[in-house]
């Protein structure tokens, strides 16, 4: 299915469409809207009747949702969530239908617009996905996973150099993603193709491989842009690397894919010999290189106790001898880049967790303080700060951290739905019943599968 345009719709719904939009310009906002959800009842791919109905909605509630509305919608739309989260899959066209009466409220509305972002996907709608994603966007800008699906939106709905661009701005924020950078290789060879003029590909009528005159270069660009490879392939792209690397020695590039292929093909002490040669070259520092470095010696760890049975007297002591190298490894190694990179604060991220992990609690207060100073991981640092101070029995700073978090938090989505958990969990240990079973409802009422917010607040009724 595809977004249809005016003239695409039958004509007596054009006229009922222009019918609704002379009433949004006289400012009857309630006709207006009554005709366009009628529209779209018959053709919810019509984008452009779904924005108009969005434009007059908005502008009905004047911009904004009062706190009172905003509750009692959430509550009200309580069955609806589920009901339509269960639809997205099964049936992604009254997912949206059911999207559209939560959003009557509240045209805002975070939880609403999502499930109709994940069904126009479903329902191969990308346009429709992606006017949702940006109305989420506005209240949530720096959301890691909106941004990732957004930009999957775009590229599915044809608007290659938006999604190229929404993918770089979210590589400066992350530039240790590797599925961005993906997603960016991804975007290239679609890019190639749309600027050869190969449609065949997009309307399904053919596969590039068809299409593009040169066979050869079609193999080559389904084997270097595919996320996994097989051992074939990865063997073939290795072989055809290092003849290459024989007369281009300092394309780095090259010589980084093919530490990538050596590590996927777990031959780490291969993989960890390109890398090396990398830093050698390079004659200073990366921590990108570092960062994959490290990943590629944790994956080799990995791979050795893979083969190891713990219940094996004979292997057991292998096995914890591995698994403490590999813990000190990590943190030991967290530390030295943090030093190298004393104003890269995703590091002090990471090696607050490090220590949260093990126990170190003051040591990763330390850097969860530093890394709020990133936009990117400040709430994810208060959360751990706040289950630092809970951990030390200073429960009474854990919940105030946590409000905070929680004040800055818009929307509803995983990471809020954390915070709140938290934030009951330490009321819970303070004995404070009432204030923690609010905070556990406000996720029952979204997401009754959540964890034991079900057990917990099915207890406390019980209970009373």
């Amino acid at each position: 299915m595809a977004e249809k345009s005016l003239n695409d719709v039958p004509r007596d719904l054009r006229d009922l469409y222009q019918k609704g939009a002379t009433a949004l310009q006289r400012q009857n906002f309630d006709y207006a809207v009554a005709i366009f959800q009628q529209v779209l009842l018959r053709e919810p791919s019509f984008l452009e009747c779904r924005q108009a109905l969005r434009a007059a909605q908005i502008r009905k509630s004047g911009g904004t949702t009062s706190f009172l509305r905003k509750v009692l919608g959430g509550a009200s739309n309580s069955p609806l969530i589920a009901k339509a989260q269960m639809a997205k899959s099964r049936n992604p066209l009254e997912a949206m239908q059911l999207a559209e009466q939560i959003l009557e409220g509240d045209p805002q509305n975070s939880i609403g617009n999502k499930i109709l972002a994940e069904a126009a996907m479903a329902a191969e709608l990308p346009k429709t996905a992606c006017f949702a994603y940006e109305i989420l966007l506005k209240s949530q800008p720096k959301d890691y996973d909106l941004m990732m699906a957004y930009g999957e939106a775009l590229s599915a709905s044809g608007q290659i150099a938006k999604a190229e661009a929404a993918y770089t701005e979210l590589m400066r924020a992350y530039p240790l993603k590797g599925e961005i950078a993906a997603a960016l290789k991804d975007l290239s060879a679609k890019k190639t193709l749309k600027e050869g003029g190969y449609e065949a590909v997009a309307d399904g009528t053919g596969s590039y491989r068809d299409v593009l005159k040169n066979k050869e270069e079609a193999v080559q660009l389904e084997q270097e842009n595919r996320a996994v490879k097989s051992d074939d392939v990865a063997e073939s792209l290795i072989a055809e690397y290092e003849a290459r690397l024989v007369n281009e020695p300092r394309n780095l590039k090259l010589v980084r894919s093919t530490a990538e292929l050596y590590a996927q093909k777990k031959q780490f002490d291969k993989a960890l010999e390109y890398y090396e040669r990398i830093r050698q070259s390079e004659g200073g520092t990366d921590p990108s290189l570092e960062k994959a470095i490290a990943e590629t010696t944790l994956r080799q760890y990995d791979h050795l106790l893979a083969q190891l049975d713990p219940a094996n007297p004979d292997q057991s002591a292998r096995t914890e001898e591995l698994t403490k190298e590999k813990a000190a490894f990590q943190l030991d190694d967290c530390r030295k880049r943090a030093d190298r990179y004393p104003t890269d604060l995703q590091i002090k991220f990471e090696l607050g967790q490090l220590y949260f992990q093990t126990g170190k609690l003051t040591e990763a207060m330390a850097e969860f303080q530093k890394a709020q100073a990133n936009p990117q991981r400040r709430l994810q640092a208060m959360a751990y700060f706040g289950q630092c101070l809970a951990a030390k029995g200073m429960n009474d700073m854990a919940a105030r951290k946590l409000q905070e978090a929680l004040r800055e938090k818009p929307g509803f989505d995983e990471e809020k739905k954390e915070l709140i958990y938290l934030l009951g969990s330490v009321l819970e240990k303070m004995a404070k019943k009432e204030e923690a079973i609010e905070q556990f409802k406000q996720i029952y009422e979204v997401d009754i599968g959540y964890k034991d917010v079900a057990a917990k607040v099915d207890a406390y009724y019980a209970g009373r």
